[in-house]
């Protein structure tokens, strides 16, 4: 009787093919801050409001200076708190973390947030637009606010003078920022709305505020006395 064949020999295990992970591109943070402005702040606030003028083609408007800004907004030697009469929020940014701030005599906590970012932001304004605070900290925005009052609500609100954000930095979320942030303070304090007006032109923006929750009124107008007319009321009798 043949012997028996002996057993093939094991094949050699399958190496199974190396499969490279997918990585996602490298992301770039960016810090931003919103703080109170002050009226260190001031230069840096008239050039934003000169930029949001011509953005707005209303240069022809714009007739602010940096004193006039500093006497109205910041009056001295005591201006009011913040919240009960005209308050700044500024808005900077940073490629380092921002260090912790000690609390505000207002009580009002700086917002901090980390924007991380597909390609590093180009801005060739950084210069002149570096904040008070000194280092690497550069001015990108800012919103204008202050309280008015509903009748209807029988509460106080605020109304949003001015947002605004420089152009490298906006459609990244920085004006989201901002405007959450004055939000978020009309419902801290029990208020009952915060409102606005924007240009008919501008859909970008009618967009992001709708998107924000906003109801756009279109049966109302803005009626605005300015100027030599409303010079004219000084001289006459009631």
């Amino acid at each position: 009787m043949a012997a028996a064949a002996p057993p093939p020999p094991p094949s050699p295990a399958a190496i199974p093919e190396t499969i490279v992970p997918e990585t996602d591109p490298p992301r770039h943070p960016l810090f931003a801050r919103i703080r109170l402005g002050t009226i260190f702040d001031v230069p840096q606030l008239h050039k934003l409001i000169h930029q949001m003028a011509t953005y707005e083609r209303l240069t022809d408007q714009f007739s602010a200076t940096e004193a006039s800004l500093a006497f109205t907004l910041f009056p001295s030697p005591s201006p009011p708190p913040p919240f009960t009469s005209f308050t700044v929020f500024i808005l900077e940014v940073s490629p380092d973390p921002f260090p912790p701030t000690p609390q505000d005599p207002s009580n009002f906590s700086p917002i901090l947030k980390t924007f991380h970012l597909d390609l590093p932001i180009e801005d060739s304004e950084k210069d002149i637009f570096r904040s008070e605070i000194g280092g690497d900290v550069v001015v990108a925005g800012f919103v204008l606010f202050f309280p008015n009052y509903s009748t209807f609500l029988a509460k106080p609100g605020f109304y949003i003078e001015d947002l605004f954000v420089r152009e490298p930095y906006r459609k990244k979320g920085f004006g989201r920022m901002l405007f959450t942030a004055v939000a978020a303070q009309a419902a801290k304090m029990g208020y009952g709305r915060v409102e606005w007006v924007v240009l008919d032109w501008n859909v970008n923006a009618i967009q992001f505020y709708e998107q924000m929750g906003a109801k756009i009124q279109p049966d109302w107008r803005v009626c605005r006395l300015t100027g030599d007319a409303l010079e004219a009321f000084a001289h006459l009798n009631i």
